[in-house]
């Protein structure tokens, strides 16, 4: 039984990411999925990082009953830091051990952010494997 670290912001209710996590429940049928939704401050604004961390909230809940409605249920979701590589280091460090990978959502080349941030090769230096899914 595996436990997977999903982390997604815009992509967090997309269709190819619940067919990537179908087809891991389907390789293993107790396989366990923790959304993580890094919290991204909007553009232009002045903003309060309480304010931030509850939109990234609201938005993993939204995306859990997104994925749930998919048929992936969802274990927990979680809003994490503005940095993504910072919320995987910080939720991996609190909870060391217990995931087995990484499943990163991101938009297509040239659109993704996180993409021209590199944040897709930087997640491997955590040491478990990075399973990259692009959404569109």
């Amino acid at each position: 039984m595996a436990r997977y670290l999903v982390v997604a912001h815009r992509t967090a209710k997309s269709p190819e990411l619940a067919r990537k996590l179908a087809e891991l429940r389907s390789q293993d049928p107790e396989a366990r999925f923790v959304l993580l939704v890094p919290a991204v401050p909007p553009a232009g604004w002045v903003y309060e990082e309480g304010e931030i961390q509850r939109r990234a909230k609201e938005e993993a809940e939204a995306a859990k009953a997104a994925l749930e409605a998919q048929g992936i249920a969802i274990e927990e979701a979680k809003a994490g830091d503005v940095s993504p590589i910072l919320a995987l280091e910080e939720e991996l460090m609190a909870h060391p051990g217990e995931y087995q990978a990484i499943v990163l959502a991101t938009l297509p080349p040239g659109l993704s952010r996180w993409l021209r941030l590199d944040v897709h090769s930087q997640a491997e230096r955590f040491g478990l494997p990075v399973i990259h899914v692009i959404a569109h």
